[in-house]
């Protein structure tokens, strides 16, 4: 890649890793609940996540998915599911559990929740498309370096959203701010699986 085609498409990865998404819901939904410290395996499970997608995507994922688009239908379709129950999960979560009993969403379940995220796919799919046919250079070369760029991108906008719910922490200790909490989180993360078949 060219360094122009390097900022254009770290450029693009900041936005679609920085603005409101099922990951950054989940990111801040769990720094609230248990503070950045503990909340850190799962900025770097969903960046390294995405990075895997973006990998995947540059090897050929992409290619399939633009020959048999209703593969990719479906498979967002599976995930929406998901993270539609997942909103379910949030809204109706007890607020009363003792802090000591809460888990954090770790790495692994962070960096697998990418594979089910239709935005997550959404954005690997339109970077590789967009960026791959521009880059010369070897499929597995463009893929791991689409791969480390979004990572460049996306762990520190994961951040920037474990430390804004890690500042809602001590608001959250109040039951009713708590629920009420969970249920505009809900909804964040079920409008930003709306927005994304719209």
């Amino acid at each position: 890649m060219t360094l122009e085609q390097t900022i254009a498409f770290l450029t693009f990865s900041v936005v679609g890793a920085i603005t409101p998404g099922p990951s950054n819901v989940m990111i801040m939904a769990t720094a609230s609940l248990v503070g950045l410290t503990r909340g850190l395996p799962c900025v770097l499970g969903a960046a390294l996540g995405m990075s895997s997608l973006f990998f995947c995507a540059g090897l050929g994922l992409a290619q399939l998915f633009l020959l048999y688009p209703l593969t990719l239908t479906i498979m967002n379709l599976i995930g929406a599911a998901f993270l539609f129950w997942l909103a379910w999960k949030i809204a109706t979560a007890d607020v009363t559990q003792a802090k000591g009993d809460t888990k954090a969403v770790g790495f692994l379940h962070a960096a697998a929740f990418q594979w089910m995220n239709p935005k997550g796919w959404l954005v690997a799919m339109s970077g590789i498309t967009a960026y791959a046919g521009a880059s010369p250079g070897s499929a597995f070369g463009l893929a791991a370096t689409f791969a480390v760029l979004f990572f460049v991108a996306a762990f520190p906008s994961g951040l920037a959203w474990l430390m804004a719910g890690a500042m809602m922490q001590k608001l959250l200790q109040d039951a009713r701010i708590a629920r009420a909490f969970n249920i505009v989180m809900a909804i964040a993360l079920a409008g930003s699986v709306a927005t994304i078949f719209v």
